[in-house]
């Protein structure tokens, strides 16, 4: 009886720790890439979206849920981006992490279409990010 006991003991701590490791392998990163030129809109985009994340995510943020990370693509080491997630120009792009490792991502091209309407920049922001967190959970 003690060694089931035991037993059942030992499989429900390796069980915790496991979902535990999961879920602190499960974020959502947004990524800023931006290169060593830089023009007033890539600055804007960079700016609104951190406004965007600060204003709806602070409470994901300081979890760890959700991390913001400023990328210049142009430095040595992080040239693999732009092929990762395909990029052509100054992107905001949303990856979701699962396990320690990215099994989704979406570049926000939209971001583009909304530099002269801040609110629309932040909804539209606002709006990829939570369905990203409500699809993590």
């Amino acid at each position: 009886m003690k060694k089931i006991i035991l037993i059942a003991v030992f499989v429900f701590l390796c069980l915790g720790f496991v979902m535990a490791e999961d879920s602190a392998g499960s974020k959502i990163i947004a990524y800023y890439f931006h290169g060593d030129y830089r023009c007033s809109n890539c600055y804007k985009i960079e700016q609104y979206s951190k406004e965007a994340i600060d204003k709806y995510f602070a409470k994901e943020l300081a979890s760890g849920e959700l991390e913001y990370k400023v990328v210049n693509i142009d430095e040595k080491g992080n040239g693999h981006f732009a092929e990762d997630y395909k990029l052509y120009t100054r992107s905001l792009v949303i990856s979701r992490i699962k396990g320690g490792k990215e099994v989704e991502y979406k570049n926000l091209e939209k971001v583009w279409n909304y530099l002269d309407n801040k609110g629309a920049f932040h909804n539209y922001v606002k709006e990829e990010i939570t369905k990203f967190l409500e699809e993590n959970k």
